[in-house]
């Protein structure tokens, strides 16, 4: 038995450098991202997610989840790989804030100002309080314009998926101190030692954190211990066996699981799902792989749908949840598909240009 798993292909054959982007990170963060979006047509019409009951967490809250494993292991791939701030830096910066300044554009200035109430829409401090905050993302996220959504079921909000990118931000800045402090350690030693205790780290607070009733409040440690769970993965890639049995046999266990209790299951949940993501990455190829010539819509769905899903519902208030998830859904690949071809991908194209001007 041991030397038939010993035999099993590493995670190191899968993303070595010579397999490029030959995954499905693209498919699974798609899905994600619809998954945000099917599950807020629940929220946003202050329904309950049936799957949120059943597994004691919703939709959305997993696939964010998801999001972040994927993160800490291509953003921690590409600093280790790197071994450059400035390059680190520039691409983290390249990827998040042009996309995400355009739709800002759009939204406060476009949409906002079109289905505002408010007469002096453009003259309340709030519009811009709104457009800076929610563009910087290092104090937090304004989810509210002056009299934009104010009758729909979820009053108010107007991009209410933003939470997230003040966390995801976060962990980057953790992440690159974290590889700064590290590069002092001996060589040989400092990254699978440094991580690996930062993961301990991090997996011991969170069960202090779910034993002492804060589980609720601790959104960041819970979120931590996704990203450097990925970033583990990464560094850990040439001893981490991957293999569909391995897969396969965590589906059931946490199935298992489920059956018995959700307590257990939200353990066995949180030890296995960056397996499970990786193994989706990496193990399934075939037509899946299709995908990747679509390009990368999930951030621009991820960005989009919430503003558009309240819009859905501002004009059309009897939508049902399939009705909402129909319409916002075609409207937000629109509104993705354009971010990835006139935004995000011209502006990735241009970082390599960007960085040999600042190192002038």
């Amino acid at each position: 038995m041991l030397s038939t798993i010993r035999a099993w292909p590493r995670l190191a054959d899968y993303c070595a450098p010579q397999c490029g982007k030959d995954n499905n990170f693209n498919l699974l963060r798609m899905m994600a991202a619809m998954a945000v979006l099917y599950g807020h047509c629940y929220a946003l019409l202050r329904l309950p997610e049936p799957l949120g009951a059943t597994l004691g967490i919703s939709l959305g809250s997993i696939a964010v989840d998801i999001f972040f494993v994927s993160s800490g292991f291509l953003v921690g791939a590409s600093l280790f790989q790197r071994q450059s701030v400035l390059d680190y830096l520039v691409a983290r910066c390249f990827r998040i804030f042009p996309a995400l300044w355009v739709m800002l554009i759009l939204v406060v200035f476009v949409l906002g100002a079109s289905l505002t109430s408010n007469a002096e829409y453009f003259h309340d401090p709030s519009t811009l309080r709104h457009f800076w905050k929610s563009a910087t993302l290092m104090t937090g996220i304004d989810f509210y314009l002056p009299g934009v959504f104010e009758t729909n079921p979820f009053a108010g909000v107007v991009n209410g998926s933003l939470w997230s990118m003040v966390y995801e931000i976060t962990m980057y800045i953790l992440l690159l101190i974290c590889w700064m402090v590290c590069r002092l350690c001996h060589r040989s030693m400092r990254w699978p030692f440094a991580v690996l205790m930062t993961a301990v780290a991090w997996y011991g607070t969170y069960w202090i954190a779910m034993h002492s009733g804060l589980f609720v409040k601790s959104q960041f440690l819970h979120l931590s211990w996704m990203f450097f769970c990925g970033c583990l993965c990464y560094l850990l890639r040439q001893k981490i066996p991957l293999h569909l049995s391995v897969f396969v046999s965590l589906v059931v266990i946490s199935a298992a699981a489920l059956s018995v209790d959700q307590t257990i299951f939200s353990w066995v949940y949180c030890a296995v799902l960056p397996y499970l993501v990786l193994g989706f990455a990496y193990l399934f190829a075939g037509k899946l792989r299709l995908y990747n010539k679509l390009g990368d819509y999930s951030y621009g769905v991820y960005i989009y749908a919430f503003p558009l899903q309240q819009t859905v519902i501002h004009l059309l208030p009897d939508s049902s949840v399939h009705h909402l998830f129909i319409l916002a859904s075609a409207l937000t690949l629109l509104c993705a598909m354009f971010s990835w071809h006139v935004v995000e991908k011209p502006v990735m194209a241009r970082r390599a240009q960007f960085l040999a001007f600042l190192r002038r």
